[in-house]
């Protein structure tokens, strides 16, 4: 049987898996949606672009409602904590998620420029402020979040909104805008062709490569500006969580220990680095199959960088070290984690399936010729 202390990390990873899902299949959507006033120089243009992922986007949702629920499941502490803490970050977040769908079912409705235009800031909006949000958060985790614990476990947050919006929080925004951004582009490559395929190659280029630079630039930060946390208590891997039972201290470059003591972490951050860099080369050299292959492979390296470096740590508290989540604390019971695994271990590949099962069967590129070919059309 596993034991409780590999299912803590099994769940680590699983968690990790749907956030990288989210972020691939989702984050197209986010970008093109941010790209459309960029990229779309015509109405039809535009409209060409919002078909792109028309097919796609409410699927690719999935992974987004699968991670937050996991969270919820594996991580009850890190759900309550962070809503509390980041509930009107979250609650733009969904107000921008809900025009995406009115974006798209409206937009079309009505022929005045207006009304189009209107709507075309709109997904803008749906696109550009989760991306950017998603990335100020991941940021304040790797500085630490101000709340406390009482002896019930109660978490009280003690900052504020505008306290989340500091100068390496914003960084890491950047890095999440550019990213997803990129992605959107690298998918207009693949699904579209003539002007549009050519300005998102152009973007691509530019966005790979910025992402790449403000990469490195909150990677050094982190390592030489920034400080963690270390725990220097013996902390019982089996033991019913209770964060309260270890002690933490905050210490320069100990986000970076990691790498020392797992050297092939250091995979992640290289194919972060090296990933973005192929996207530019392939989306210069017009191959929009491979671009967005390595812009997915990018995602992951950044992802995976953030996760490594922070590993035991989930949510570090700031005000209160000592109360800091990790993931030997802050995880729901062995026979929860039992059961979730069970059920991931079947659910999963079934997401994975259809979802690829969903792209194969409405592959190739969308045409200013299809817009008047089918009622299915935005």
């Amino acid at each position: 049987m596993i034991d409780y202390e590999v299912l803590r990390v099994i769940w680590w990873v699983l968690v990790g898996v749907l956030l990288i899902g989210f972020a691939i299949t989702d984050g197209f959507d986010l970008g093109v949606g941010a790209l459309l006033t960029l990229i779309g120089k015509t109405d039809d243009e535009r409209r060409v672009m919002i078909n792109t992922v028309g097919p796609h986007w409410d699927g690719n949702q999935v992974w987004f409602i699968t991670a937050g629920g996991a969270i919820f499941a594996a991580w009850p502490m890190i759900y309550a904590t962070a809503f509390s803490g980041f509930y009107l970050a979250l609650a733009l977040v969904l107000i921008a998620l809900w025009m995406r769908p009115l974006g798209f079912d409206f937009r079309s409705k009505l022929e005045d420029k207006r009304w189009r235009t209107s709507w075309d800031w709109a997904l803008f909006t749906s696109g550009f402020v989760p991306a950017l949000i998603f990335g100020v958060a991941f940021g304040n985790l790797l500085l630490g979040v101000p709340f406390e614990l009482d002896g019930n476990l109660k978490a009280t947050y003690t900052g504020s909104f505008f306290g989340l919006l500091t100068p390496f929080a914003l960084v890491a925004g950047l890095v999440s805008v550019a990213m997803i951004l990129n992605h959107g582009a690298t998918w207009l490559q693949m699904k579209t062709d003539s002007f549009i395929e050519a300005r998102a190659s152009a973007v691509s280029v530019v966005l790979s490569l910025a992402t790449v630079v403000l990469f490195i630039l909150a990677g050094l930060w982190v390592a030489f500006g920034l400080d963690g946390f270390v725990i220097t208590s013996t902390v019982d891997t089996l033991a019913t969580s209770n964060p309260l039972k270890k002690e933490v201290a905050v210490e320069a470059g100990a986000w970076m220990a990691n790498y020392s003591k797992y050297p092939w972490m250091v995979v992640a951050p290289l194919l972060g680095i090296g990933a973005g860099l192929a996207c530019a080369f392939f989306s210069k050299a017009g191959r929009g199959g491979w671009a967005f292959v390595s812009s997915a492979l990018m995602m992951t390296g950044i992802i995976l960088t953030a996760g490594f470096s922070m590993f035991p740590f989930l949510m570090p508290s700031t005000t209160m070290p000592m109360a800091s989540l990790t993931v030997w604390d802050a995880t729901s019971s062995e026979m929860t984690l039992k059961i979730m695994f069970v059920v991931a271990c079947i659910f999963v590949p079934i997401i994975l399936g259809y979802t690829a099962y969903s792209f194969y069967v409405m592959r190739g590129r969308i045409k200013n010729s299809d817009l008047d070919s089918s009622h299915a059309i935005y």
